[in-house]
């Protein structure tokens, strides 16, 4: 490894793993090139508030969407009788916090895997949280296998470009709308290598540039960065 390794963080991460990075001559340094905007309509808060009150088979693909139908559900509500599917890392640990195991049926690191599951459970009809950026391999996955999608838009992903002209040996992207807008003002050297929290946010790297692409095995702030350390320290 170098005497000193620069990686950017395309979000905010724990000063935790900041950090931990630094102890190994990593330095992080952060910028956000997106940001997440409740947007949740009257129509949709009603949805949410009856759902709030029946079983359900319920998926979530994000901790945005966690927290705001949590935020929405009425004040006098329990937490509802859900069946719940959901991606790993952030997203799993904050349903774990609202309800209790027995309702998770079922965590994976990728949409395509949470949808392939859902399919084999036979699931009729699900209630999908997401964003309106979300993207289509579980929605459409259903669809195909004649499964109703109920998609409820609580969150709108605003892209906010930043410009930086200081060369990183490694950025680390969490999304891939972090992606486009890390795109829309900045180039990274050729040799600067790319982490990706998952496929779908590698395969849009891939639409804008040839960099090495480092994808972490799983969909979580601290495994990306726990990966760009492994990295570093076997180069």
């Amino acid at each position: 490894m170098k005497d000193s390794i620069s990686i950017l963080s395309t979000r905010p991460i724990d000063g935790a793993l900041i950090e931990k990075a630094a102890y190994q001559n990593i330095t992080i340094d952060t910028l956000t090139f997106i940001k997440v905007e409740k947007i949740v309509i009257d129509e949709v808060a009603a949805q949410i508030a009856i759902l709030s009150r029946q079983a359900a088979t319920v998926v979530f693909t994000s901790i945005n969407a966690v927290e705001i139908v949590v935020e929405t559900m009425p004040a006098d509500a329990v937490m509802p009788d859900w069946k719940i599917y959901c991606i790993g890392g952030a997203t799993f640990t904050l349903v774990k916090k609202y309800w209790a195991y027995e309702s998770l049926i079922y965590t994976a690191k990728t949409a395509t895997e949470l949808a392939e599951k859902i399919t084999s459970d036979k699931v009729p009809s699900v209630t999908f949280f997401c964003g309106n950026k979300r993207r289509e391999e579980l929605p459409g996955l259903l669809r195909n296998e004649n499964i109703t999608v109920n998609e409820l838009v609580v969150y709108e992903t605003i892209e906010t470009p930043v410009k930086t002209d200081k060369k990183y040996d490694g950025i680390l992207f969490f999304s891939p709308s972090a992606v486009t807008s890390f795109f829309t003002e900045n180039k990274p050297s050729q040799d600067t290598t790319l982490f990706a929290i998952g496929k779908t946010t590698a395969n849009t790297l891939k639409e804008f540039c040839l960099n090495n692409i480092i994808i972490s095995e799983f969909p979580a702030k601290d495994q990306l960065v726990d990966k760009a350390i492994e990295f570093y320290n076997n180069e």
